[in-house]
């Protein structure tokens, strides 16, 4: 349909050093997946503090980790969880995405992490996958679960700044990454067993209309987390194909990012303080990348 994009190999920015790696350690997390994934870790969910320092997580050992401009990794915490996104509010607050507990929320200071929202109107959430937050303060996530195509009931919640939660979805096979516009009026979801990310328009009351396919992927697994950059560029990461698309507002492809070593890209971020650049979790590895976006002539970024 369109024309392929240029084309870039990523850089290896740090790897998850071997003392760090797990071996022979059980994760029911990772042994309730279908097909196979890596024993190691399974890395997930970059996310830049107001410093600008790098945070991802490990899914399969409940290990959050902070990780040093020049690539050296600090376990923050290690619990009973299994994280799977995060987002900081602009308060400084780091929220959790925690596929067992729900959303959760880490004290830095303390060092301890607590409950934020584990069940809507009393029922419990299927397994959440991954936040982000509104320039308004208003958080959204998806609750995943094991959810596809023979059961699309995935579901996508908003909890507003003032704590009222809204379930905006409940069709989704699937729901995975999500960002926001940055005008706040469009809510973008990866929907990875469908292979594709549905747009999400926003009403000035509070609820959704109009919800349709934005772009429509094929190959691999489908998409998996997804970044936004200041003028509504997109982001998405293709797990099982090992590439980061960049899509302009309008949903044109600008650019193929490769990984260099390995097929599960699962997740994305990019650079604080406006710097061209992003991050990408390549989990079958146990790796971080970075790559400078975008090359001369593309409009993306503005």
């Amino acid at each position: 349909m369109f024309a392929p994009p240029p084309r870039k190999t990523a850089d290896i920015f740090a790897e998850l050093p071997e003392p760090l790696r797990m071996h022979g350690e059980p994760s029911e997390w990772r042994d309730g997946q279908v097909g196979p994934l890596p024993e190691h870790s399974l890395l997930e969910g970059p996310a830049y503090d107001r410093d600008g320092r790098l945070w991802c997580v490990d899914i399969a050992y409940g290990r959050i980790f902070r990780v040093s401009p020049d690539g050296r990794f600090e376990t923050m915490i290690r619990y009973d969880g299994e994280p799977n996104g995060l987002a900081f509010h602009a308060d400084g607050r780091l929220f959790v995405a925690d596929y067992k507990n729900g959303i959760m929320v880490f004290d830095r200071e303390s060092g301890r992490i607590a409950p934020f929202l584990q069940r809507h109107n009393l029922e419990r959430l299927k397994a959440v996958n991954d936040l982000t937050f509104a320039s308004n303060g208003d958080l959204y996530f998806t609750d995943q679960g094991l959810t596809g195509m023979h059961d699309p009931t995935g579901r996508v919640f908003r909890v507003r700044a003032d704590g009222t939660v809204d379930r905006l979805l409940d069709n989704v096979p699937s729901p995975n990454g999500l960002v926001v516009s940055p005008d706040g009026a469009t809510l973008y979801v990866a929907v990875t067993r469908a292979n594709a990310v549905w747009r999400v328009p926003l009403t000035p009351g509070g609820g959704v209309a109009k919800v349709g396919v934005f772009i429509q992927l094929s190959g691999g697994g489908g998409p998996d987390g997804l970044a936004i950059d200041r003028d509504g560029g997109l982001a998405i990461c293709h797990i099982g194909l090992g590439v980061v698309w960049l899509m302009t507002p309008r949903g044109e492809p600008a650019m193929r990012i490769d990984s260099p070593c390995g097929l599960h890209t699962t997740n994305t971020a990019f650079m604080p303080g406006g710097r061209k650049e992003i991050v990408i979790t390549e989990s079958e590895t146990g790796t971080l990348l970075k790559c400078k976006v975008p090359v001369a002539g593309l409009p993306l970024f503005g």
